[in-house]
C-alpha cells in the first residue's frame, strides 16, 4: 500500500506547484500561516515545518514582520551555470538555429531503468500521476538539433519532470531555448554532470551528418529543485566541431 503523505509534505508540495505553474512568481507572497493552516485544516505547527524547510531549501524567504515570499534565485548562476549553446554561438557570431526532431510526454509504464533512475521514481508505486493513474504524464521529452552555420553542432535529448514544470510540452523550441525556459520557471539550486567521448550511434550520427560510430562528446546534466531532479539532459558533439574549456 502507498504510505500517507504527511501534512506538511502536502503543504510543501502545494507551494512547489504554485511556484512552478507561475502562479507564485519570485518576489511575491505566499498564503499566510494562518490561511494555509485553514485551507489544510493542520495546526500552524505543521504550515511552520513546511514554510522551515523550504526556506532552508532557499525556496522561499521568511522576512520578520512581513510575511513568507518566493525567493529570487540568485544562485542559479552560482552553483548551476547551465550553458546556453544559442547565445554562445550568437556571441562567437555565427549563425545559430535549432531544429525540433520530437517531443512527447512520457507515462510511468513507458519509463526504462535509466530514468527511473535518474529521477528517483519507484518501479512499484511511483510515477503515477496526481490523479493514479498510469496513464498520466509523467515526464516530458524533447529531442532538438542546434546548428551553427547550417552545420549540425549538437543533439540534445532532454526529460522534464511534468509534474514540475507542466507547460514544457506546449513550448515552440526552435525559438525557445530549454534551458532558459527552465531557469525561468524552475529555481534550480544544484546540479551534476558528467562528460565523455563516446562513439556516435546510427542515429546519432544521422542528427550530427557524421559517420556512425565517429567520436563524440557527451554531456550529461541533471538539475535539481527542492532536492528533487526537474531534468536530465545528454547533450551529444561532434568531436571534430566542439570542445569544452575554461578558465581557472
Amino acid at each position: 500500500m502507498t504510505k500517507a503523505v504527511p501534512a506538511y509534505q502536502r503543504i510543501k508540495n502545494a507551494i512547489l506547484d504554485n511556484i512552478h505553474s507561475g502562479k507564485w512568481q519570485a518576489g511575491n507572497a505566499i498564503s499566510t500561516e494562518m490561511a494555509l493552516a485553514e485551507e489544510f485544516g493542520v495546526s500552524r505547527m505543521t504550515v511552520n515545518r513546511a514554510l522551515k524547510e523550504l526556506s532552508e531549501e532557499r525556496v522561499l524567504e521568511r522576512r520578520q514582520g512581513s510575511g513568507t515570499f518566493v525567493a529570487q534565485q540568485q544562485f542559479n548562476h552560482t552553483f548551476v551555470e547551465v550553458r546556453n549553446i544559442a547565445q554562445d554561438l550568437k556571441s562567437a557570431n555565427r549563425d545559430y538555429r535549432a531544429e525540433v526532431v520530437s517531443k512527447r510526454a512520457i507515462t510511468a509504464d513507458m519509463l526504462d531503468d535509466e530514468l527511473r533512475r535518474d529521477f528517483g521514481i519507484n518501479k512499484v508505486d511511483g510515477g503515477l500521476g496526481k490523479d493514479g493513474s498510469s496513464e498520466a504524464s509523467v515526464l516530458y521529452e524533447v529531442k532538438i538539433i542546434h546548428f551553427a552555420d547550417g552545420q549540425p553542432i549538437q543533439f540534445e535529448e532532454r526529460w522534464v519532470d511534468a509534474n514540475k514544470v507542466p507547460a514544457f510540452i506546449e513550448q515552440d523550441f526552435s525559438v525557445v531555448n530549454t534551458s532558459d525556459y527552465l531557469i525561468a520557471k524552475s529555481p534550480l539550486e544544484r546540479g551534476s554532470y558528467t562528460i565523455r567521448a563516446l562513439a556516435a550511434p546510427d542515429e546519432i550520427a544521422n542528427f550530427l551528418q557524421v559517420l556512425p560510430q565517429s567520436p563524440t562528446l557527451v554531456l550529461c546534466r541533471q538539475t535539481y529543485s527542492a532536492g528533487q531532479v526537474v531534468t536530465f539532459v545528454k547533450m551529444w558533439h561532434a568531436g571534430d566541431r566542439y570542445q569544452f574549456s575554461g578558465d581557472l
